[in-house]
Parts: C-alpha cells; sequence; structure tokens
C-alpha cells in the first residue's frame, strides 16, 4: 500500500499538472460520483493528508481519493494514447488541454464540498509529514500512541487513528533505526521514547519525499523492509519477517532479531 511519502508526492504531481487550467475532461468512474459535472472547472491545490489525496477546484468542490494497496495516479500528455484513458481498471479522469491524470485502481472516491473535508479526515491521527508536526502534531501522536495501551507498537503506528501516513515500510524503518522490537507494547514506552519513534518517522519519510523529488517515487534505498533472509547490514543476523498486527493490520514485518530484541532480552 502507498504510504504518506508516496502519496505526497503523488498530490504534488497532480498539482503540477491540473493546478490553474480549466477542465475540458472529466470523468469520474465511480458509482456515487457518476453523474457528477467537473468540466471548466480548475483544480487550485492537489494536498495529500497521511495516505489521502484531496485535489480540490474552484467550484468549492474537493475530489477525495485514496490508494488502498493497489491504486496509481499517471499524469499523461492530452491527446497520446496513453491518455485516451481505455483501461477498464480507470477510475477518474482529469484533464486540462496540456495534460491528463488517470486515477486508476483507486481505492476510495468521494466528490465532497471541501468545507466537508474535515469530515472524511476527522478519525485520522495527526499526518507525519504535516506541515508543523514536530510542533504539536508530534504531541498529539504521543498522546494518542499512549491511549493504544498494551497494543503492539508496529499495531499502533499502523492504525491511522494515531498518526497517519505510516505503513508498512515506514514502520519497519523506523523501529530497525531505533532498534525497538515491533512487538513492544505501546504502553510500556514512555513519552520520551514514543517522540523518538514519531520524529524518527517523520525524518526517513521527508527524506524519502526529497529524493523522490529528485529522483522518482519510492527511490530510498531500505534497511530492513524487504530484505528477508538477507544479512542485517548493523549486525549480519539473518532479517526475519513477522505478521505486524491482528486484521485488518495483519500485514507483513520486517525486522532484525539481533538489533531489535524484546524488552526482557535487551
Amino acid at each position: 500500500m502507498p504510504e504518506g511519502d508516496v502519496v505526497r508526492l503523488t498530490a504534488e504531481r497532480l498539482g503540477a499538472a491540473l493546478t490553474g487550467a480549466p477542465l475540458v475532461r472529466a470523468e469520474l468512474r465511480w458509482p456515487s460520483a457518476a453523474g457528477a459535472v467537473l468540466d471548466g472547472a480548475s483544480v487550485t491545490s492537489s494536498a495529500a493528508y497521511g495516505k489521502h489525496l484531496l485535489t480540490r477546484l474552484d467550484d468549492g468542490r474537493t475530489l477525495h481519493t485514496h490508494l488502498r494497496m493497489d491504486g496509481t495516479w499517471h499524469v499523461h500528455r492530452t491527446g497520446t494514447r496513453d491518455a485516451a484513458a481505455r483501461a477498464p481498471d480507470v477510475r477518474a479522469v482529469l484533464a486540462t488541454a496540456s495534460w491528463t491524470c488517470l486515477g486508476r485502481s483507486l481505492g476510495m472516491l468521494d466528490l465532497v464540498p471541501t468545507r466537508e473535508e474535515g469530515r472524511l479526515l476527522a478519525h485520522l491521527g495527526p499526518d507525519v509529514l504535516g506541515d508543523g508536526f514536530l510542533d504539536a502534531g508530534l504531541a498529539d501522536g504521543v498522546r494518542r500512541l499512549t491511549a493504544q495501551g498494551a497494543r503492539p507498537l508496529a499495531e499502533s503506528l499502523l492504525d491511522q487513528r494515531p498518526v497517519a501516513g505510516l505503513g508498512t515500510i515506514w514502520t519497519a524503518e523506523t523501529l530497525f533505526a531505533l532498534r525497538v522490537w515491533p512487538w513492544t507494547p505501546t504502553d510500556t514506552l514512555d513519552a520520551a521514547a514514543l517522540g523518538r519513534v514519531l520524529a524518527t518517522a517523520h525524518r526517513l519519510m521527508a527524506r524519502s519525499v526529497q529524493v523522490g523529488r529528485a529522483r522518482g517515487l519510492q527511490a530510498v534505498e531500505r534497511a530492513v523492509h524487504g530484505r528477508a533472509r538477507r544479512p542485517c547490514r548493523r549486525c549480519a543476523t539473518t532479517i526475519a519477517v513477522g505478521r505486524a498486527g491482528r486484521p485488518p493490520y495483519d500485514r507483513p514485518g520486517y525486522w532484525c532479531p539481533g538489533c531489535q530484541r524484546p524488552p526482557a532480552a535487551a
């Protein structure tokens, strides 16, 4: 599933392609929005919040999309074969005279008044990549994580209600960087330790965004994620893969048994 860094880069690409020019073609191939007319409206901004994309229009509406597991947005020159949008997995088409953006295999799509964006995002914690996260956002995230009780830390981080934007990649990378066992009960970490977890996640993801702007999406090399059965670069122990959480957060979590030991064995 694309995480907050990829979603932020996607929002930037959509904004660069669409902002300021009227839409000459707009199709929402989604049951609840299929009859919507967007032609003639202009995109004013494209923003990310956690894993959510918000494409705002000058007519007071926002197109809210979520990539889920397989969704992507592609940008093509209008009039080219790729911009024809004939593929069966195309769920949204937004085109200006210059550029056409195709939302493919999207997992969620809503068209709502911009003033109601907050309703769609109300269940989420602070965005790990949001402006000012290291100030008020971090404190709020620590408070929300503390409320998770004995829940395994990896599971708490994957849930978007304490903080928004983390997935299996950056949860694994963050906990590896800090040598934290993924199944550490969240309530055994004090506020300072939880703050270090969130600050590290912010730093790693912000770097991914910076590198992605220069070299393309997901250009940062991973230290642990996706390296099962390969030697740890820090201690040479074989990287393991386990399950990080219960359904719906039962996703593979990569970790090093040598560097990330249970608290009792540390």
